[in-house]
Order: C-alpha cells, then structure tokens, then sequence
C-alpha cells in the first residue's frame, strides 16, 4: 500500500514540475517554485529507498521466524517422543519385577 501512495505521489510530482515547465515558457516560474519540487522529488525518492530497505529488512525477519517456528516443532515433537518414552518406562504399580520390565520391553519394540 505504501509503495502504490508513493507511486501516486512521483506522478503528482511529474504532473507539477511539467505544468511548471508548460508555463514556465509564457511567464517565469518562481524559483522557489522549482526549488521546492526539487527538495520534494529528493524527499521522495529518499523514502522510496527507505521502503525498499525496511522491505528488504522485513522479508530477512520473517525468513527468520519461519526458520524458527520449524526448529520449534522439531523440538516439541523430539519432546514429546521423549516424554512418552519415559512414561512407558516407568514400572507399573510398586512392583518392578522382570516380568513387568520384560513386557514393557516388548511394548517399546
């Protein structure tokens, strides 16, 4: 949205300095005139650099959160796998006999 506003903004500033041309042949434009869409132009095309850079800067942080919300799934199911491996090999009740170990073994597998 900010880049069409700019867009308009450089056609409005083309539009004036020709119009500012047109007349200029009959009757001499003002000087402040022509220097104040010089500094206009100059300001515009400071902010369309400024847009491009915070665009540029914008697309590397959200490359990095995207980067980031992939390790974080990894590591919540890695979490996961882990937590569900230790309840399955904890001993059930009190009694932890060979038997109950050996079908908890078997369970794994």
């Amino acid at each position: 949205e900010l880049e069409n506003q700019l867009t308009a903004k450089s056609k409005t500033l083309d539009e004036l300095k020709q119009s500012l041309a047109s007349s200029g042949s009959a009757e001499q434009a003002p000087e402040a005139q022509s220097l104040r869409i010089a500094e206009l132009c100059e300001m515009k095309d400071s902010i369309v650099n400024q847009v491009a850079q915070l665009k540029a800067s914008m697309e590397s942080i959200l490359e990095q959160w995207r980067a980031y919300d992939e390790i974080y799934a990894e590591v919540s199911l890695m979490t996961t796998r882990y937590l569900y491996c230790i309840d399955q090999c904890k001993p059930s009740g009190e009694e932890a006999s060979l038997e109950a170990l050996k079908k908890q073994v078997k369970t794994l597998q």
